[in-house]
């Protein structure tokens, strides 16, 4: 069935690639992680800032000198606007100083930057590497929890392994993000729609892995979550809670989830539209399921 609900889903969701990289400009309210000032690197540097996270026992960071300094803030100023040139510099960075102690900052961006070129496979693996390093980052907990379900297709290998992650990653940014303590350099507003970017990251991730697991009511509590929680919500989040609750027979609802996401436009529409008619008709000619 996983390869069923792959044909079905992937289709609809290849538009969506690009939702995840928002995450990563949500800790410093709007402005991209990479380009945030307290960032950048003084003359005599401070110890590196490292992305929203509870850990506070990393190893002491090794020596910074003047050349190192000064490649990380040509990453750090480079326009988030353009990942390849992030991707490009990050990389760049990462093979000439494999130690550095701005490699959790490099890392955080890099995962972004990666979902924004469509680069999956070197998301999850750089991704993998911050969590090493911090296993409380948030930010790339919840891209990972959410782009690698919905990055799954028919050549994916051990997909069932890929699923345990996003549920794995999805669970720990969901159980975090709520204990975190807020920056000094956040206001309360912008802390809390950072933390509530990351949660409905986190909780759209969980919904699909359940969907495609095919625990609907477990999805749609999840995607209600999500949805709820979003500042901005995705399309793609109504889309895959019209599904669930027209597979858990729910057809009112699933229209009215269809019906939302066709209101917003974009590439998903004439599959939301599609799908707001197709559960109105059931409706009109099944039962629907108690709740």
């Amino acid at each position: 069935m996983i390869r069923k609900w792959n044909i079905v889903i992937t289709g609809a969701l290849a538009a969506m690639m690009l939702c995840a990289s928002g995450i990563a400009s949500a800790q410093y309210g709007g402005k991209p992680a990479a380009q945030a000032p307290a960032q950048q690197p003084a003359a005599n540097p401070a110890p590196a800032p490292k992305p929203l996270t509870l850990d506070k026992d990393a190893p002491a960071p090794a020596p910074v000198n003047a050349e190192e300094d000064a490649a990380f803030k040509a990453f750090t100023d480079s326009p988030a606007v353009d990942p390849k040139k992030k991707i490009e510099l990050g990389e760049a960075f990462v093979q000439k100083y494999p130690q550095s102690r701005y490699l959790p900052i490099i890392y955080n961006t890099l995962t972004s930057a990666y979902v924004q070129t469509g680069q999956v496979q070197k998301m999850e693996e750089v991704g993998e590497k911050e969590i090493a390093l911090n296993p409380n980052d948030v930010q790339v907990l919840a891209v990972l929890g959410q782009t690698i379900p919905r990055a799954l297709n028919s050549t994916t290998q051990d997909p069932v392994k890929e699923l345990e992650k996003a549920e794995r990653y999805s669970k720990r940014a969901i159980e975090v993000t709520p204990t975190l303590p807020k920056p000094e350099t956040l206001t309360e507003e912008s802390f809390t729609n950072a933390k509530n970017i990351t949660l409905a990251m986190a909780h759209s991730g969980l919904g699909l892995v359940y969907v495609r697991r095919q625990k609907y009511a477990d999805a749609i509590s999840e995607l209600e979550q999500s949805i709820k929680i979003d500042p901005t919500p995705d399309p793609v989040n109504y889309y895959l809670l019209g599904l669930s609750n027209q597979r858990a027979s729910h057809f009112e609802d699933a229209a009215a989830a269809f019906t939302k996401c066709a209101a917003m436009a974009g590439p998903m529409q004439p599959t939301c539209q599609k799908g707001a008619e197709e559960a109105k008709k059931l409706a009109s000619t099944q039962l629907s399921a108690p709740k």
